[in-house]
């Protein structure tokens, strides 16, 4: 049986025990049926892993942290996706699947055609539980340190700020409606290390936010002759550009 991996708000530190919140507990004792002296990993998401072993199992198991790894199995290509917030679990999917495929960095985008509408605490609320998806899937992929997610801005924000920052090698935008050649912009410009990659919710972007983009320096992407879903497109840009320059 797989170790399974448990992720912790809390800092760790090896050699000292650990009471385990409810719902890890549960998932532990009551589904996984693990008792005590069963062997755990731990992670906080800063980076590294602890091997423990199970020491006491209840409502709320505790753990007892022993050797740290520093294996992360992060991307040698950081990768940022900015991306438009779409309805019901489409984002969730989008979130987890983006997670998996190595992203260092997600940021949720209002755009023209963005029907969903977040502000003040159901924002803050929705922002916890996209993180919380992300942490999930940490443990599943096994990675150590957690993307970031940042609070949701508007497209026009995001363009004028980080998404006109000189710290991304490579900025891409999809686009239908375009061709641009990885293999040609790598042997013009060389292997980036980092690249950013800008996604419109269900409909897309529209031609004002594209061209907005390119104003700002974007290249367009296209992603073959047919036109992919919002939960579709992403994931098979990220898994492009994982291919390409990361680690896939």
């Amino acid at each position: 049986m797989r170790i399974p991996r448990i992720y912790s708000p809390e800092s760790l530190a090896g050699q000292t025990e650990l009471e385990l919140e409810e719902a890890a507990s549960r998932h532990l004792v009551k589904v996984l049926r693990l008792g005590v002296g069963r062997p755990v990993v731990l992670f906080d998401g800063s980076g590294g892993e602890y091997s423990a072993e199970m020491i006491e199992t209840g409502k709320k198991a505790r753990v007892r942290l022993n050797e740290f790894s520093a294996d992360n199995r992060q991307s040698p290509l950081a990768l940022t996706l900015a991306i438009g917030i779409s309805r019901g679990e489409r984002f969730d999917w989008v979130v987890q699947k983006a997670t998996e495929l190595g992203v260092s960095a997600i940021q949720p985008l209002f755009t023209e055609r963005c029907e969903v509408k977040l502000s003040g605490e159901r924002l803050q609320k929705k922002l916890g539980h996209w993180r919380q998806i992300a942490a999930s899937a940490c443990e599943q992929c096994e990675r150590n340190i957690l993307p970031a997610i940042a609070e949701p801005l508007k497209l026009a924000q995001y363009l004028q700020g980080p998404g006109k920052d000189s710290e991304f090698d490579v900025r891409l935008v999809l686009h239908h409606r375009t061709e641009l050649d990885l293999r040609q912009l790598e042997a013009e410009r060389g292997k980036p290390e980092s690249a950013l990659l800008l996604v419109g919710p269900e409909g897309g972007l529209s031609q004002v936010e594209i061209d907005a983009a390119l104003a700002r320096g974007f290249m367009p992407l296209r992603l073959g002759p047919r036109v992919l879903r919002t939960e579709t497109a992403p994931v098979a840009a990220l898994s492009v550009l994982q291919f390409q320059w990361g680690d896939l």
